[in-house]
């Protein structure tokens, strides 16, 4: 049957209709790209780079069943955690990313092992994404040794567990509480077999947390656990599953080691390389800011990334001179095209827009491809 005229498409109405066609296929390509940018790693112990700084891992050591992880830009996810393994006993695996030496596998760039006595700070941020089904923990590993040890097991393990479901528990037996970085902490102390632990359970679930983790380093020091002529030898985070675990996600990750009087994250005594100058502009859940990064160093820097961790509530909505991402917690902002090189004494510009809630800080530090900058 024909329509009548007042059924019939118009000109407009067709182009509508494409244009809304348009626009879907637009945003099918865009998610399907977001998919493809995803790494998916199911190999027992295989691993990737992000952010060119740090390792992702997905470390399946206590079972044969199949696991796999989805490798984003600042953290991963578990898509397949088949299997389970008493819970009396070891987990399963420990997924994780890392900042320093796993087994021969060092992140690009890390200044790990350093020894402790040469460490001022060494600041991190971790955010995580739980569910409520299975059994396992949300770890934050400090690994110590008394050789700059690249290679196997260190002598002593810190753990920080954010989280935890089921009947699972640290290794050895509860000696007290502490507190430690400005939170209280249940505190276990043993030994599995291959290196000492010592474990620090808090009392309700964290999702994510700044801190610096020196202040966990002279707990075991404090506890005959460690000396300061030891070395850091890797920081981790990630999570030990006993039963399921798909659907858990590390959503974020950053970790500075500053050594030296100066605060450089190279060798003792050296100088930093970099300045950073950050000047924000803030209304009412609002704000600009400017970055000028320096390079303070004789060299020039190529190809360069400014990692930094936005305050919390705070969001990244644009930027300009620069690709930044994530929004949100352990940001990183890389050059563009056109702005690839510092040169030695030179300056890079960048800028970006955000919204915040509650009160506005400036972020407390920056590393320019690994190194800590001096804040202007």
């Amino acid at each position: 049957m024909r329509p009548s005229p007042h059924h019939a498409p118009s000109a407009l109405g067709l182009l509508g209709a494409l244009l809304t066609v348009f626009v879907s296929l637009a945003a099918l390509l865009t998610a399907a790209s977001a998919a493809q940018a995803d790494t998916t790693i199911c190999e027992t112990f295989g691993s990737a780079t992000i952010q060119g700084r740090y390792v992702v891992q997905n470390n399946r050591w206590g079972t044969n069943d199949s696991q796999c992880i989805a490798v984003t830009d600042s953290g991963f996810r578990i898509t397949r955690a088949d299997g389970s393994v008493p819970t009396n006993g070891a987990p399963k695996s420990y997924p994780s990313v890392y900042n320093g030496c796993h087994y021969t596998n060092c992140s690009p760039g890390t200044n790990l092992p350093a020894r402790l006595d040469s460490v001022s700070t060494a600041p991190t941020s971790i955010s995580y994404s739980y569910v409520n089904d299975g059994a396992y923990d949300a770890a934050y590993d400090i690994w110590l040794d008394p050789t700059p040890r690249i290679d196997g097991v260190s002598r002593t393990e810190i753990m920080v567990w954010f989280h935890k479901v089921g009947p699972v528990q640290p290794v050895g037996s509860p000696v007290g509480s502490a507190t430690v970085a400005g939170r209280q902490w249940e505190v276990w102390s043993g030994n599995n077999g291959s290196n000492d632990v010592l474990s620090f359970v808090a009392p309700s679930a964290i999702s994510s947390w700044n801190f610096d983790v020196m202040d966990f380093v002279r707990q075991a020091v404090s506890r005959g656990l460690a000396q300061n002529s030891w070395y850091l030898t890797s920081v981790q985070a990630g999570f030990e599953p006993w039963q399921n675990g798909a659907g858990l996600a590390l959503t974020s990750f950053s970790s500075t080691v500053n050594t030296g009087s100066s605060g450089d994250p190279g060798g003792p005594g050296g100088s930093t390389a970099c300045k950073v100058a950050y000047a924000p502009n803030v209304w009412q859940g609002g704000f600009t800011t400017d970055v000028t990064v320096t390079n303070t160093g004789s060299s020039p820097v190529s190809n360069w990334k400014l990692a930094f961790t936005l305050p919390s509530g705070q969001q990244v909505t644009n930027a300009w001179n620069a690709n930044v991402s994530p929004s949100s917690g352990a940001v990183t902002a890389g050059n563009v095209g056109y702005n690839a090189e510092i040169a030695a004494g030179g300056q890079a510009s960048f800028g970006f827009q955000g919204t915040f809630s509650g009160g506005f800080a400036k972020p407390s530090g920056f590393s320019l491809n690994g190194s800590a900058c001096t804040i202007a």
